[in-house]
C-alpha cells in the first residue's frame, strides 16, 4: 500500500517555522524521526518512509504554496497513487491554536494552497489534517499573520503536537481516515 502524505508551505529561510509552513515542519520532524533526508526532486522535495508494511511517499511542494496542485498531482501520477490514500497537511486558520482535525473531503476554506489544490485535481475529495493556528490577527491582516512565526506561548507546545500529528499521520496510512477521526478528532 501506497500513500502520497503532503505537507503544504513555502521554500525559503524567510518562510521556515512559520505558522503557513506547519505542513513542512511536520514533515521534517517525521522524516526526522525515521532518519529519512529529503531530496530537492521534481516540484518538490521527496522522501520515503515505511510504517506497518506500508510505504508513505512524503512530499513539500516546492512550488509556493498558491500553485501546490502541480506537485500533488505530479507526485500523484508518477507513484500511482489514488486519491483515497493522498493526505494533506495544513494551517487553518478557522481551528484554535492546539487543534488537529483531520477530515476526509472538504471545502478549501480560503487556503490558496488548497484551492489550487482543487483547481488542479478538479475536486476536493482528498484528506487533510488540519492544524490549527488560530485567528489572532486585526482584521485584513491575514496574511502577515500565517506569514509570522509561532507566538512565544504557542512554542513550547508545538513539539507535543507536531509529534501527535505525526500519530495521525501513521494512523491514516495503518487503519484509515474514519477510524483516526473517531481516535483522534475532540
Amino acid at each position: 500500500m501506497k500513500y502520497l502524505i503532503v505537507g503544504l508551505g513555502n521554500i525559503g529561510p524567510e518562510y521556515a517555522d512559520t505558522r503557513h509552513n506547519i505542513g513542512f515542519m511536520i514533515l521534517d520532524e517525521l522524516a526526522k524521526q525515521e532518519n529519512a533526508k529529503f531530496y530537492n526532486m521534481r516540484l518538490a522535495y521527496y522522501t520515503e518512509i515505511t510504517h506497518k508494511a506500508r510505504t508513505l511517499y512524503l512530499v513539500k511542494p516546492t512550488t509556493y504554496m498558491n500553485l501546490s496542485g502541480k506537485a500533488v498531482a505530479h507526485w500523484m501520477r508518477e507513484l500511482k497513487i489514488p486519491i483515497e490514500n493522498v493526505l494533506v497537511i495544513v494551517d487553518d486558520i478557522a481551528l484554535p491554536f492546539g487543534t488537529l482535525r483531520l477530515k476526509p473531503k472538504g471545502s478549501a476554506a480560503g487556503h490558496n494552497g488548497l484551492k489550487h489544490i482543487e483547481a488542479t485535481l478538479g475536486h476536493n475529495n482528498y484528506a487533510r489534517l488540519r492544524f490549527g493556528v488560530s485567528d489572532n490577527f486585526p482584521k485584513g491582516r491575514q496574511v502577515d499573520y500565517v506569514l509570522d512565526g509561532f507566538d512565544k506561548d504557542e512554542l513550547p507546545e508545538l513539539p507535543a503536537l507536531i509529534d501527535r500529528s505525526i500519530e495521525m499521520i501513521k494512523s491514516f496510512a495503518a487503519i484509515g481516515t474514519e477510524l483516526t477521526m473517531t481516535r483522534y478528532n475532540r
